[in-house]
């Protein structure tokens, strides 16, 4: 039972850190259209200028997005404001995968060592 406990927590915590990631990108794409308009078109659908995160989304839009904060193309802009929201996504982004991955450890911790 306890394994199954741990389960849940680690899901949960991820689960919610996920949810402000998602959040927090979304924030940022408002921000985008002000701060960066070049990068905002270059991400954004023509048709409805709203940015897709699903899986039926341009996937180079969205990679364009990722290599510029991957690659923190933002810490030579003017605004702090919004330099300090993309940290933050950039920060959301590596704790999701590390908690992804701190939840893959944890089931084989239960499933194969016992916990």
């Amino acid at each position: 039972m306890n394994g199954d406990i741990l389960i849940v927590a680690v899901f949960t915590v991820t689960l919610i850190n996920l949810a402000r990631y998602i959040s927090s990108l979304r924030a940022l794409v408002v921000m985008l259209r002000d701060a960066n308009p070049l990068l905002y078109q270059q991400i954004c659908r023509r048709e409805s200028n709203f940015f897709s995160l699903s899986p039926q989304g341009d996937i180079s839009r969205q990679k364009r997005l990722y290599q510029y904060i991957r690659s923190q193309e933002y810490l030579h802009h003017h605004d702090e404001m919004f330099v300090g929201k993309c940290n933050k996504v950039r920060h959301l982004f590596l704790l999701n995968a590390a908690l992804s991955g701190a939840l893959l450890a944890t089931f084989f911790l239960v499933a194969f060592a016992g916990w």
